[in-house]
């Protein structure tokens, strides 16, 4: 019972939490930091510390005083996702000032630009062995807050979707980190979160951005380890395969496409096995249709490279799956 009631307190603190930042949102004028600043009780360097504020979080401005600005810092955002902790769904806000400097605001000269290229910034710094700790979310955070911020700006499709890619590595590196990594049924291992690729396809329908946003959600789908049976390279193949052929304009249709194949040219040998000789053809068969079509439609591509290959293998009787395998 006590649980019961302090969940209950949690969504309803988190709703009244939402309810208070949209309000606040609707009046305000609202920025975020492109480099982490310390949030004081009064607008002085000297004065008190109240808390951190960090690349990319949403700052609502609510008054100025020369070279400081009085914001309500939204340092987490209420999450009523599932298996959220009660802290997590009561969400962090701490009012206090900040100087100026690092401040973009949604009327800041090309304030998109700015912090588009922050965040791009950290990402290259997610990427180095000795680049700077949590990059990564603060590359996140900030391809969000340019979206958020200034949904109309020609950079706020990529950045939404940069934004949502980096989100989704994150949930992937925790999720292949389990046990239930191996689980052969995808429904039978962790998911990476949907929602913001979700979002990408919904206020983007018909770019790239949407499009690749599609491709990523094909991961959730995907088995873990295939024990050595057609059923899941099966509906691996077909799966990328009709990816390719609905979105024909994506940059990842050869990769679609070179997966397809490659999950055609294993199943040569899961059939064999069976043991299935004619399906073994027939995957064969379809494997090399699959590659040589990305020889043709996609020439320079590394792709096309990596399927010229594969066909190399197909036609010298190379198997590409299983105990053959060096």
């Amino acid at each position: 019972m006590t649980l019961r009631l302090a969940k209950t307190s949690a969504v309803l603190i988190a709703a009244t939490l939402s309810l208070y930042t949209s309000l606040a949102r609707a009046d305000a004028k609202r920025g975020t930091l492109v480099h982490e600043e310390t949030i004081r009780v009064s607008p002085n360097s000297d004065a008190a510390r109240v808390g951190e504020a960090g690349r990319g979080h949403e700052l609502i401005i609510l008054d100025a005083s020369r070279d400081w600005v009085h914001v309500e810092a939204i340092l987490r955002v209420p999450s009523n996702e599932e298996g959220a902790t009660d802290e997590e769904a009561e969400g962090k806000a701490i009012t206090g000032w900040v100087p100026t400097k690092a401040l973009v605001t949604t009327t800041t000269q090309d304030g998109d630009r700015i912090i588009f290229g922050e965040a791009a910034d950290s990402e290259d710094q997610a990427s180095r062995r000795r680049g700077r700790r949590d990059a990564a979310q603060d590359a996140m955070r900030l391809y969000f807050r340019l979206y958020d911020l200034m949904p109309t700006s020609p950079l706020a499709a990529e950045s939404l979707y940069r934004a949502a890619d980096i989100r989704w590595q994150l949930d992937r590196a925790d999720v292949v980190s389990r046990p239930s990594a191996h689980a052969r049924e995808a429904y039978m291992r962790g998911q990476m979160n949907e929602e913001w690729m979700k979002l990408v396809i919904k206020k983007y329908t018909g770019t790239k951005w949407a499009d690749l946003a599609g491709f990523r959600l094909l991961e959730n789908k995907l088995c873990g380890d295939w024990e050595g049976l057609s059923k899941c390279p099966d509906k691996e193949a077909d799966m990328y395969e009709n990816y390719a052929k609905d979105h024909p304009q994506s940059p990842a249709a050869p990769e679609a496409l070179y997966n397809a194949a490659s999950r055609r040219s294993a199943l040569i040998e899961i059939y064999r096995k069976e043991p299935n000789q004619k399906k073994a053809a027939e995957s064969k068969d379809r494997a090399l249709a699959l590659a040589q079509k990305i020889v043709s439609q996609y020439g320079q591509s590394n792709w096309a490279f990596r399927a010229q290959r594969l066909i190399f293998y197909l036609q010298q009787a190379i198997p590409t799956y299983g105990n053959a395998i060096d």
